[in-house]
């Protein structure tokens, strides 16, 4: 299982890296205009030097000849670019033609099963299904993923479902249990992922313990 995390800081992604458990990053024009960024080119490029793996960065474009010309144009930025497609009859026409052109798609928006399947079939990479944005409208997303993970399986489809939209630890924790191969969350998620009161409270007291320890050491005896 993969862990990507969701975000343009560089901060956040300077310390998922330190940590040693984030193989990737997703990004959006949401989250690149929120930290400011009018060089997104130079952007992506620094993010991918930091972290080198996939790093999703989305098309603008609404029509098949713009996402393809578009696509190639991020391709071009970093051999780790993943383009994310929007899934829409335009973006699965999209997806074919990069599919033939060697260009990984990570299938953007998607909502359902159904969605899920014909992006796969389309060429994408990776599917990305919204969990935080179905719970929004009371559906069940998590289902949604774990219905999309049993058809690949049963159809040996090779294409990833990535769980996105994560808005919580337990969301992380249960598209693991539904067999999603990758989950991308924001920083925050990860941050609660690694905190625990007992852990904290263990190492207190263990290091109360020790430090008494050391002051109830007799001195040593000068001979």
């Amino acid at each position: 299982m993969l862990l990507f995390l969701d975000t343009a800081n560089l901060e956040e992604i300077r310390a998922g890296a330190r940590m040693g458990v984030i193989a990737g990053v997703t990004t959006n024009p949401t989250l690149l205009a929120r930290e400011g960024v009018h060089n997104p080119e130079g952007h992506i490029k620094r993010i991918a030097e930091i972290l080198p793996g996939p790093v999703s960065v989305e098309v603008t474009s609404t029509d098949p000849e713009g996402m393809v010309q578009e696509a190639r144009t991020l391709a071009r930025w970093s051999e780790h670019v993943v383009v994310k497609i929007p899934t829409t009859p335009a973006g699965l026409e999209a997806m074919r033609s990069l599919k033939e052109e060697g260009i990984p798609v990570n299938a953007t928006l998607v909502f359902s099963a159904n969605q899920a399947l014909l992006a796969a079939l389309a060429g994408a990479t990776y599917v990305s299904i919204f969990l935080g944005r179905m719970d929004d409208v009371s559906w069940d997303g998590l289902n949604v993923a774990r219905e999309t993970v049993e058809i690949f399986r049963r159809q040996a489809i090779s294409c990833q479902v990535l769980a996105a939209s994560v808005r919580h630890p337990l969301h992380v924790l249960e598209a693991a249990r539904a067999g999603c191969p990758v989950v991308t969350m924001p920083f925050p998620v990860l941050q609660q992922m690694i905190k625990h009161p007992l852990t904290e409270i263990g190492l207190e007291r263990f290091l109360a313990d020790w430090r008494r320890l050391q002051a109830s050491r007799p001195e040593a005896k000068v001979p």
